[in-house]
């Protein structure tokens, strides 16, 4: 099992690491400006790690929506975003980060904790499903161009 805590600024280089493997971007200069607002929110966003020895192998980032489709409750926790490293999946952490976010959304008062996975994401709603989570809608995006 990993440790699991609030990541801070010494975890940058890391954190931004992990989060183009999730979001992978030819320019990852958003990633610091994410990563500054987050840490400069108070506790409006928080993002929590999973360490393997000294190294970040796994990360959740949470927030707040003012609400969610099929929600009860408004605002709510919101998971913004989880990336486990193929060599740590199937071994518990994703599992801890969820409770960890789970654990900052209750002490903020929300009853519900959110996410979202693109509709073709099999492993992660799979991954999300047994965290807990239930489907509550489905959307297909659709456009025109004019």
């Amino acid at each position: 099992m990993s440790d699991i805590r609030a990541l801070g600024e010494p975890d940058r280089v890391a954190w931004r690491s992990l989060r183009f493997a999730l979001w992978p971007r030819d320019d990852d200069g958003s990633f610091d400006k994410d990563i500054t607002d987050t840490l400069a929110s108070g506790g409006r966003l928080a993002a929590f790690g999973a360490f393997h020895g000294e190294h970040l192998v796994a990360f959740v980032e949470v927030g707040e929506r003012p609400r969610g489709d099929g929600f009860d409750t408004a605002p709510v926790g919101w998971v913004e975003g989880i990336y486990v490293d193929p060599a740590h999946r199937r071994s518990g952490v994703g599992v801890a980060l969820i409770a960890a976010a789970e654990a900052w959304a209750r002490a903020r008062g929300y009853q519900e904790l959110g996410s979202d996975v693109e509709a073709d994401n099999a492993a992660s709603l799979s991954s999300h499903s047994a965290w807990g989570f239930e489907e509550t809608k489905r959307l297909v995006m659709l456009r025109k161009r004019l």
